[in-house]
């Protein structure tokens, strides 16, 4: 089953993160705990960290965007599996370059 990664809600105040940098590339294997992205906060810059293990299949969002808090930017999931379906029942990320 695909797991989602979303943009965290990392402070109290946090609405919309900016996705700086992919630290894993479509492909690439990731275990549960492993770096996976840098986020920029209202804050701070911060490291997001994989929530489940298996093949990061599918980025959603691309190096430089705004998102909301919420939105799907990737997807999780084994090697072999089809994530096409999952990705017809699921809503595109609401983002926007950054200024």
């Amino acid at each position: 089953m695909a797991n989602r990664v979303v943009m965290p809600k990392l402070t109290d105040t946090m609405e919309e993160g900016v996705l700086l940098k992919w630290y894993k590339h479509e492909g690439e294997k990731v275990e549960s705990g492993d770096p996976i992205a840098e986020v920029e906060t209202d804050k701070a810059v911060m490291d997001l960290e994989a929530f489940a293990s298996g093949t990061l299949k599918k980025i959603l969002v691309p190096e430089g965007y705004v998102v909301p808090s919420g939105d799907l930017i990737a997807l999780i999931a084994r090697e072999d599996e089809n994530i096409d379906e999952v990705l017809s029942h699921e809503s595109k990320p609401r983002m926007r370059k950054k200024n």
